[in-house]
């Protein structure tokens, strides 16, 4: 009898139902929409860092401060600071050998510089640059593809561009970067000037490069490290790879007091390494201390979040931690998550709103419906009847509203990748994962959305529920 009476209710009120109706189903789409967009770039710019540049898990030393690869994740004014390296390298390396977890890891020493190309006049300009293992490396990020040249070799001093920034220089110089290419990297501390000069051995592309990620160069790490005056901590290379022309003084500040070679001029400086020592020893048989990241690719099926909570335990004595892909990417994957918390937060004030609105709606209709909830008591009806009779009209409206807005947001998304819109920005295109906008339909979100719209239709019920069981039979067919 009680399903009847919440039918014809629902029914007889038909222009109350059809407002709360539209106005959850509106509320459930919007959320629907907006948060699988979120979804979307969050999945594509997961992907995008994973798979070319951060890896699953960053591990770095502890800091003040938050860090990416290429800096502080705060910004930081008046103050250059520069990225610690990684202590106790070899027992962090025995730990990563005995995590089976982990599929594969390699190692990164990063800044920022400037570079030149001296066949090429007009270019100078500042690189986020990659001291990277090759060893490793290229195997950890499928992401990376060759489009000239070939990958950096372990055992080599040379630098590789992207495809992007040869295409840049080429149309503002009319040049374009070529094969052996010297590229000149040069940066500047508080008393002290490095330069250094590489070969270009390739040119390469991101399969889905991010926000920033077209302005990476990748060299190999000894020139790095003399780059961004990273001691090495053991087995260094020969004394005169370590001499670096300074306007000031000669030298960079490597700690060389005294040079008793031939003297070299500025120009045989800037060519060094030389052909004959081109070579140095492989980074595997240094014992660290000259890295600043170690980058993991954990097996597929892994949880991130519980890895790096168990990691951490382990590495808690040599003053370092591991980080998610979120923190190693930097702001621009921090912002996503910043705008989709935003976002939320909005949803949730609208979904208040919405609540009050719906509520007031309950209200004029319980009153109105004195008598009928008055007869029902004096015939005895339960206080629990009472409740669940207002309950299930509201809930039962939510219900039909939750699928109408998860339908409705799923017919909006499948118009809009219909169109074909071609997506011109390199952010947006990065966070989407390509150069037309898709947007896929995730289970989980229509879920979450599914369940808003009932939680809604609930908590805009209890006050009215509450007013119609304090209603008194006598004074209610006295009313009436």
């Amino acid at each position: 009898m009680i399903w009847r009476l919440i039918i014809r209710n629902i029914v007889r009120n038909r222009k109350n139902s059809l407002i709360i109706f539209l106005l959850i189903a509106l509320i459930t789409a919007v959320f629907f929409i907006g948060n699988s967009v979120m979804g979307q770039a969050n999945a594509g710019l997961k992907k995008t860092y994973i798979e070319s540049l951060t890896a699953d898990v960053v591990i770095q030393k502890n800091s003040d401060m938050s860090m990416n690869l290429f800096g502080a994740n705060s910004p930081v004014i008046d103050n250059y600071v520069a990225i610690p390296t990684l202590p106790a390298y070899n027992h962090i390396a025995e730990i990563l050998a005995s995590e089976k977890s982990i599929e594969n890891y390699t190692t990164l020493v990063s800044g920022q510089v400037a570079l030149k190309m001296p066949d090429i006049n007009d270019v100078n300009e500042g690189v986020l640059i990659c001291g990277i293992d090759p060893a490793n490396y290229f195997d950890c990020f499928p992401g990376i593809i060759i489009e000239e040249g070939r990958f950096l070799e372990s055992g080599e001093y040379g630098g590789m561009i992207t495809a992007d920034r040869a295409a840049r220089v080429e149309g503002e110089t009319g040049i374009r970067p070529s094969i052996g290419t010297p590229l000149l990297f040069s940066s500047a501390g508080i008393t002290s000037f490095s330069i250094r000069e590489v070969p270009l051995v390739g040119i390469y592309r991101y399969e889905n490069p991010g926000q920033f990620m077209n302005e990476i160069v990748i060299a190999d790490p000894q020139t790095v490290r003399v780059l961004m005056a990273v001691q090495v901590a053991s087995a260094p290379v020969g004394e005169e790879d370590q001499i670096i022309w300074d306007p000031l003084t000669g030298f960079d500040s490597a700690g060389i007091e005294e040079y008793t070679g031939e003297d070299l001029s500025p120009e045989e400086l800037l060519n060094f390494p030389s052909e004959e020592s081109n070579n140095y020893r492989s980074d595997a048989e240094l014992s660290g201390g000259d890295w600043n990241f170690i980058l993991l690719r954990l097996k597929q099926g892994t949880p991130p979040g519980l890895f790096i909570k168990t990691l951490n335990k382990k590495l808690a004595p040599y003053n370092v931690y591991a980080a998610g892909w979120r923190t190693a990417a930097g702001t621009s994957a921090i912002m996503l998550l910043i705008i989709q918390s935003f976002f939320n937060i909005g949803g949730f004030l609208v979904s208040i709103a919405g609540i009050i609105v719906v509520v007031n709606i309950l209200l004029i209709s319980v009153f109105r419906r004195t008598r009928e909830i008055g007869t029902l008591r004096a015939i005895g009806a339960s206080d629990k009847q009472i409740r669940f009779l207002i309950m299930g009209e509201n809930c039962i409206i939510a219900f039909l509203a939750g699928i109408t807005g998860v339908l409705a947001g799923g017919a909006f998304l499948r118009t809009v990748n219909a169109m074909n819109i071609t997506i011109s920005n390199k952010l947006i295109e990065s966070l989407l994962g390509g150069g037309a906008l898709h947007i896929g339909f995730m289970p989980v979100t229509a879920a979450v959305s599914f369940c808003i719209a009932i939680a809604l239709g609930a908590a805009a019920s209890v006050y009215p529920v509450e007013t119609a069981v304090r209603i008194e039979p006598v004074i209610a067919v006295g009313q009436g």
